[in-house]
C-alpha cells in the first residue's frame, strides 16, 4: 500500500486529490492545519471511500516551528512516505505576514512546502521510487522576469505575489530535482488550470469572491483540478520522469530564464531566510 501525503486535504482541490488517491486504496495522509475541519474531513473521506487507511496530521504552513513539529511527529508515526503532494495554497487580497514575518502567500505556498519537503526527505528516501508533486501554476507568468528576488518585495499586488508564490514553487521542484538527481525520487510541478476552490478565488488569477461567482461554471471542478495531481503521484508513465512541469497530464515548456540559475539562487536564499527567521 502507498503511503501518500497531501497537504491541505481537508477542502477544494486538496480533499478531491485525497479522495480519488483513497478509492484507489492508497494510505492517504491529510496534512492538514485546523484539527476541526481536518478531522471531518478525514470522517467523511473514510464514509465515503470505504477507505479507513486515512490518517490526519496537523502543521500550519504559515508556521515553520509548525511545519517542524509535523515533520517530526510523521517521522515518528510513519515509515515511509510514498508520495508527497504539495497542494496547500493561500490567496490573500490585501498584505498580511505568517508567524514568521513572511509575505503570507509566499510563506505558506513557498516557504512552509519548502520546509516540509526537506524534512520528510528521509522518509521518502525509504521508500522504493518515491514522488514529490508540486502543485504550481500558470500564474508565474504574472511575474516579470527581471524580478528575481522573491523576498524583499516593494508594493503588494496580489495577483503578482500570488504568482511569485507559486513561480517559486516550480523553482523549488527544479531545486529538488536537481538535489535529488542521484536518488530514485522524482520531483514534478504541475498548472492544474483554473479551478473552483473554497479559497474563493480562482487558483490561476486571484480574483475576488464576486468575478468568482460570474466565473464559477467556467472554471474546472476541484476533481478536475486534482486529474493531473493524481496521475502524478500514481501513473506508471511518469515513474521515471523528473524535473518537469505539467499541464493536463503533459510536459510544458516553461517561459522562465535561467530557470536552473534561478532556482539554485532561490534555494540558497531560501536556508538563509529560514536560518535567519528562525535564530530570531
Amino acid at each position: 500500500m502507498k503511503t501518500i501525503v497531501v497537504t491541505g486535504a481537508n477542502a477544494g482541490m486538496g480533499y478531491a486529490t485525497a479522495e480519488a488517491l483513497a478509492r484507489e486504496g492508497a494510505h492517504v495522509i491529510m496534512y492538514c492545519r485546523s484539527q476541526e475541519r481536518g478531522a471531518a474531513a478525514q470522517k467523511a473521506l473514510q464514509e465515503s471511500t470505504g477507505n479507513h487507511a486515512i490518517d490526519l496530521v496537523i502543521g500550519d504552513l504559515g508556521s515553520l516551528e509548525s511545519v517542524q513539529h509535523s515533520a517530526t511527529e510523521m517521522r515518528r508515526r510513519f515509515d515511509k512516505i510514498d508520495v508527497l503532494i504539495d497542494n496547500a495554497g493561500v490567496v490573500t487580497l490585501k498584505k498580511e505576514s505568517t508567524k514568521d514575518g513572511f509575505e503570507k502567500m509566499l510563506g505558506v505556498n513557498y516557504v512552509g512546502h519548502y520546509e516540509l519537503t526537506r524534512l520528510l526527505l528521509p522518509l521518502l528516501k525509504r521508500a522504493d521510487h518515491a514522488r514529490i508533486v508540486i502543485v504550481a501554476s500558470g500564474a508565474y507568468q504574472f511575474v516579470p522576469d527581471q524580478d528575481q528576488d522573491f523576498f524583499d518585495v516593494a508594493g503588494f499586488l496580489p495577483w503578482r505575489e500570488y504568482g511569485r508564490s507559486k513561480k517559486a514553487m516550480i523553482l523549488m521542484a527544479e531545486a529538488f530535482a536537481d538535489q535529488l538527481r542521484n536518488t530514485d525520487i522524482t520531483v514534478n510541478a504541475l498548472h492544474p488550470g483554473a479551478v473552483a476552490t473554497s479559497l474563493g478565488v480562482s487558483r490561476k488569477t486571484g480574483f475576488g469572491k464576486a468575478v468568482y461567482k460570474v466565473l464559477t461554471p467556467f472554471f474546472k471542478t476541484p476533481a478536475q483540478g486534482a486529474d493531473t495531481a493524481v496521475y502524478l503521484a500514481t501513473s506508471p508513465e511518469v515513474a521515471a520522469i523528473s524535473g518537469q512541469y505539467f499541464v493536463d497530464r503533459q510536459i510544458t515548456a516553461l517561459d522562465i530564464p535561467n530557470k536552473k540559475q534561478q532556482a539554485q539562487a532561490l534555494w540558497v536564499q531560501t536556508q538563509r531566510e529560514i536560518a535567519d527567521h528562525l535564530n530570531q
